[in-house]
């Protein structure tokens, strides 16, 4: 029997973790504009949760 595979995740399952906006979200990664401090690192606190 294979090993199950691990899920996976995306922009928006990070997004929802965080408590914003998918938009929110792609910018902290894409860099593109400023973001606030703090929901920069809630963005990245989701992100690496989710691993």
């Amino acid at each position: 029997m294979p090993a199950p595979l691990e899920p996976r995740y995306t922009l928006k399952d990070v997004a929802d973790r965080a408590g914003v906006a998918i938009s929110t979200a792609s910018l902290v990664f894409s860099g593109k504009r400023p973001v606030a401090e703090p929901t920069r690192e809630r963005v990245l606190k989701a992100a690496a949760d989710l691993d």
